[in-house]
């Protein structure tokens, strides 16, 4: 799943007339970097949520026959759920197995495992060295495992594997974040994570943009 319901209120003026997603680096949209990743490690089956200018999304995306994948869209008004939220509202796409989430409007190199066995774990999430704009992090790691309270933390990426079951109790349509329930996890050991120390940039403003992009051939 591509996260991609977000007003991008941050990047505004650039997103009053184009979703944050479809905003272009290296001569194509963001999103389009993502699916391109997806499909080159076998991911077949694709859901993006949709809010704001989500029909620009769809009309720019299509099926996603383009990528070699299947793209089913949810649409989500009059507001965005939120990340978890979205997620349920996705459930009926994402089946009964552990899935793959993904910010998208993160930009990255990570590889994505289609196999990456959860163990024991209800989820699994990528943490990265912390940005300039979230200094403290987010989270600590030992031995593969994500806690809360820790001296060394690492921010998370927006790239998580997910079982369905950490969702329950969510009302389908209801606005609900994932950060409490990442929390709740970690402290009954139950988060798995991993380091990526790749190339990662959350692009939240326009600067970040811009200087994305002008470091991207294209």
């Amino acid at each position: 799943m591509i996260l991609a319901a977000g007003k991008g209120e941050r990047m505004r003026p650039l997103t009053l007339s184009t979703p944050k997603p479809l905003l272009g680096v290296g001569g194509k949209a963001l999103i389009e970097y993502h699916l391109e990743r997806l499909a080159s490690h076998g991911f077949r089956d694709i859901v993006i949520n949709t809010s704001w200018l989500g029909e620009q999304i769809q009309a720019a995306l299509g099926d996603g026959t383009r990528w070699g994948v299947t793209i089913n869209y949810t649409l989500e008004q009059p507001q965005p759920l939120e990340t978890a939220g979205g997620i349920v509202n996705a459930l009926q796409y994402l089946g009964d197995e552990p899935f793959l989430v993904v910010n998208g409007d993160i930009w990255c190199s990570y590889q994505p495992d289609r196999g990456l066995n959860l163990a024991d774990s209800l989820a699994h999430i990528v943490l990265v060295d912390n940005p300039e704009h979230n200094p403290d992090g987010d989270f600590g790691l030992h031995e593969g495992q994500v806690i809360n309270e820790a001296r060394n933390r690492l921010t998370f990426s927006g790239i998580g594997y997910y079982r369905p079951s950490i969702f329950k109790g969510i009302r389908q349509g209801t606005a609900a974040p994932l950060a409490p329930i990442l929390r709740r996890l970690a402290d009954q050991d139950k988060l798995g994570g991993e380091y990526y120390s790749g190339e990662w940039l959350d692009i939240g403003t326009p600067q970040r943009l811009e200087d994305l992009d002008a470091s991207l051939p294209g």
